[in-house]
């Protein structure tokens, strides 16, 4: 037991080291496997450099990203982690129930994809059989394969990214006009809370649409990802028929000094330089419109909370401008009560004067005089907040 036992910690440490993870494998007629492979394993199967692969790594925390290489794609979109080739398509975290869903939505694309090329390729049988007989004009054009797979995990990350943002609009609205009805520190919290959602998910969705652009801007990327017609041309050129154009790309390798490394590498090269990447173009504009309105919707939600962010303080400051008249007056009736209160004081001195001699004064006097002081210190209080008005130092 003791030998079972140790046998299994150095497989278990052998594996950790080397890297090794679980990849869900689909391939070209939508069947699964869950196979264990590492670093080395998939860099053989797929020709992705060691740096593409920690791209992928999920203890790592890499932005989104969309690349094209010589013999896959690789994919790194929110919660999608793929490596698509000409003929299957590699996932990692396929565990995930966030993923689950998109595993599912590829699956059937890719045995739709199947069924569409069997019945295409028995349709040209057909017409080579019988050379009268023509395709069908109107017949829809079949996208390669990892075209396909690029289209599901693009939809997928886009509704992901879009779904987060309606959400998030969905909450914002309620909070900040309550925040406007009502400001209270749970109010502020919340509104904090979202505008701190609302800066992440906008940088997500920036992340993807820089992506796209990028691709979108450059043909060379973009024919990159052409995995099926680079993979039949070279298997062209192998059975000696070169793609056309070829000696003229490859005759230019060779005067610039560029093909150093063998004829496969010019094949890729020159293939790549003579595809027409408008049906890829297509694709990835569609989903660029998409992101494109999701970050524009995002754009909006920032300019209503920047709003009622400007909305709150014009009503703070307004409060505290309020507060401060109210002091300006507060402080004045303190001083003209003050001029009262001397009035008061004198009263309670022990002197002689004729207002304290019941012979010649009484309460007719005494209260002439405390309605004197009072009717003063009114005066003068009134007199003083007419100046601040006129000096606007209050409403």
């Amino acid at each position: 037991m003791r030998g079972g036992e140790e046998r299994q910690t150095a497989t278990g440490i052998r594996k950790k080291g080397t890297g090794v993870r679980q990849w869900l494998l689909l391939d070209g007629k939508g069947e699964t496997e869950v196979v264990e492979a590492g670093k080395h394993a998939i860099m053989r199967r797929t020709g992705l450099p060691a740096r593409d692969l920690r791209i992928l790594d999920p203890l790592l925390s890499y932005p989104s990203t969309l690349l094209g290489r010589e013999r896959a794609i690789v994919i790194n979109l929110e919660h999608i982690k793929a490596i698509i080739t000409a003929q299957e398509v590699l996932l990692l975290n396929s565990r995930d129930p966030s993923v689950t869903p998109f595993v599912q939505e590829l699956q059937a694309r890719i045995l739709r994809h199947h069924q569409a090329s069997s019945s295409s390729k028995h349709l040209d049988h057909h017409t080579d059989s019988d050379p009268d007989r023509d395709h069908d004009p109107d017949a829809i054009k079949i996208l390669p394969f990892e075209f396909v797979a690029l289209e599901a995990c693009l939809e997928a990350a886009c509704s992901v990214l879009e779904n987060e943002a309606k959400t998030l609009e969905q909450e914002a609205h309620p909070a900040l006009d309550k925040l406007t009805s009502k400001i209270s520190t749970l109010n502020l919290e919340r509104v904090r809370q979202i505008k701190s959602r609302l800066v992440a998910i906008t940088g997500r969705v920036q992340k993807v649409r820089d992506e796209l652009e990028h691709l979108l801007d450059d043909d060379d990327d973009m024919a990159e990802m052409y995995l099926t017609e680079k993979t039949t041309a070279e298997i062209s050129f192998e059975g000696g028929e070169p793609p056309a154009g070829f000696e003229d790309q490859h005759n230019a390798y060779n005067v610039l000094g560029r093909d150093s490394h063998g004829t496969r590498g010019s094949t890729y090269s020159a293939v790549t330089k003579q595809l027409d990447v408008e049906e890829l173009e297509m694709l990835l504009e569609a989903y660029f419109v998409q992101i494109d309105g999701t970050l524009n919707k995002l754009s909006t939600l920032r300019e209503y909370v920047d709003d009622t962010e400007d909305y709150i303080n014009i009503m703070l400051d307004d409060k505290q401008n309020h507060l401060l008249q109210m002091g300006v007056m507060l402080t004045t009736a303190t001083l003209v009560v003050s001029a009262f209160v001397v009035v008061a004081g004198i009263f309670g001195m022990n002197i002689h004067i004729e207002l304290f001699d019941p012979d010649k004064a009484g309460m007719t006097e005494f209260l002439w005089t405390v309605g004197g002081s009072t009717a003063g210190t009114i005066f003068l209080y009134v007199v003083a907040i007419a100046w601040c008005k006129q000096k606007r130092l209050l409403e």
